[in-house]
């Protein structure tokens, strides 16, 4: 594990500089409070374990890490454009996000709203751009990776269900439907990335897209364990509010105990996707069995 911390502390920190250079500064233009909000909701921590995903993934196929810190910096710019709007009053309404306040807590809706908008747009642009890979062939396939897993069929579409999700009663299957695609279909991609960046055979891909498969319900599923075991200060987040509206979770069908044992069985089921990459993918396995183990 100790080696997994230094390699998150590391890509962490190739993102956040890649996340500095890329993001737009400005202090006398308008738009600077928009260029100030879009930091402020990018830079702010968190464990970075999509970019993590999508570099370490870029490593088995020796992928250079100039190329993968930008594609992981895009998606990891999905990721936090999706947290703006979803704390947002009209989404779920949330005044805490890492551990400070929300992008419309702290400025206010519309910039909020602004805020997203710009960081997806950017996210797209960097993908484009021949920096993050020489082959337009192979910027062509991350863009329609990443649109896939953000779009209507995926992070968005699964956002919408959450929505319904107040107002109806779901069972497991609709639980994991939804998961997959609000929160898994990020994390799928992420490690897709590196299969892509690597131009890599569709062998590895799929075992990379199975093992991300599982990872991210395993992910889902301690974060709702989380959410009622755990506290805002060391989540950074505000919790408990899936049980105050009444929404079904992994936790409130299963039980925490099963809930507890189910994710640990995805971890394993994770990990065995990987075999085909023998011990190259070591930190893939550490990195499932940290999200099971975690705190926060």
């Amino acid at each position: 594990m100790a080696n997994l911390g230094r390699a998150l502390s590391e890509t962490a920190e190739g993102v956040n500089e890649t996340l500095h250079k890329l993001l737009p500064r400005g202090e006398g233009d308008a738009e600077a409070r928009l260029f100030e909000a879009m930091r402020y909701s990018s830079l702010a921590g968190g464990k970075r374990l999509r970019p993590f995903l999508a570099v370490t993934s870029a490593d088995l196929f020796g992928v250079p890490r100039s190329w993968s810190l930008r594609a992981a910096s895009a998606v990891e710019l999905i990721h936090c454009y999706s947290l703006v709007h979803d704390d947002l009053p009209a989404m779920d309404n949330d005044t805490l996000r890492r551990g400070q306040p929300t992008c419309h807590v702290k400025y206010d809706e519309a910039t909020a709203i602004l805020v997203g908008d710009a960081l997806q747009a950017l996210a797209f642009e960097i993908l484009t751009d021949a920096e993050t890979h020489p082959e337009p062939a192979v910027r062509c396939q991350l863009v329609s990776a990443l649109a896939k897993a953000a779009g209507a069929h995926g992070m968005v579409g699964g956002q919408m269900i959450d929505l319904a999700a107040e107002h109806q009663s779901f069972d497991i299957n609709a639980i994991t439907r939804l998961q997959q695609m609000k929160t898994g279909a990020l994390i799928a991609v992420a490690c897709e990335f590196g299969a892509i960046l690597g131009q890599a055979d569709e062998h590895a891909r799929l075992a990379l897209r199975g093992y991300a498969h599982d990872l991210g319900l395993a992910f889902q599923i301690v974060d709702d364990l989380l959410d009622v075991e755990s506290n805002e200060k060391d989540l950074g987040k505000s919790i408990g509010k899936d049980v105050a509206q009444g929404k079904a979770t992994f936790v409130s069908i299963l039980g925490t105990e099963r809930a507890r044992q189910q994710a640990r069985l995805l971890v394993e089921q994770a990990i065995a996707h990987l075999e085909a990459f023998d011990t190259k993918a070591d930190l893939l396995r550490a990195a499932a069995r940290f999200v099971v183990d975690r705190k926060n």
